[in-house]
């Protein structure tokens, strides 16, 4: 009987399940939401909101504490210096589970978790990456001239 046994299963052994979340939590950390099902994002919002709570500390301690469920170090460092001064006033709550509807192969319901403020800062970071200065038409003229 699985008398107050918290955690769901999501029908792996121990060890597949303690990867998958680990994987899950790196996704959410580099792409700020994740599409996935309902069962997994409940699970998923237990395992990063005391990693975010360790990232929010930010001392040696707590980041040993995080690369224990987390091993790769330049997620773990976009953790502690992009996602943790975010939330440094807020005292849990970091993550937002959307109800998206049903899968259509398999009818499972899908929901999208993402962290809370961390969304349209994403979404700004990418346009400053992802837009250079075009040279207009008139610089071009200027160059063939001088």
């Amino acid at each position: 009987m699985r008398h107050q046994k918290s955690s769901r299963k999501l029908g792996r052994t121990a060890a597949h399940r303690k990867a998958t979340l680990s994987n899950m939590a790196a996704a959410l950390i580099t792409y700020k939401k994740i599409k996935t099902t309902d069962a997994r994002a409940k699970e998923l919002r237990r395992f990063i909101e005391p990693l975010i709570t360790f990232a929010k500390r930010g001392d040696l301690h707590a980041r040993r504490q995080v690369l224990k469920k987390i091993r790769h170090k330049n997620i773990v460092n976009t953790l502690f210096n992009d996602v943790a001064p975010v939330y440094s006033d807020r005292n849990g709550g970091y993550t937002r589970i959307t109800k998206l509807g049903f899968r259509d192969n398999d009818r499972a319901s899908i929901s999208l978790i993402e962290l809370i403020d961390m969304v349209g800062i994403e979404s700004t970071e990418k346009d400053k990456k992802g837009k250079k200065k075009k040279a207009s038409p008139s610089d071009a003229s200027k160059d063939k001239t001088k």
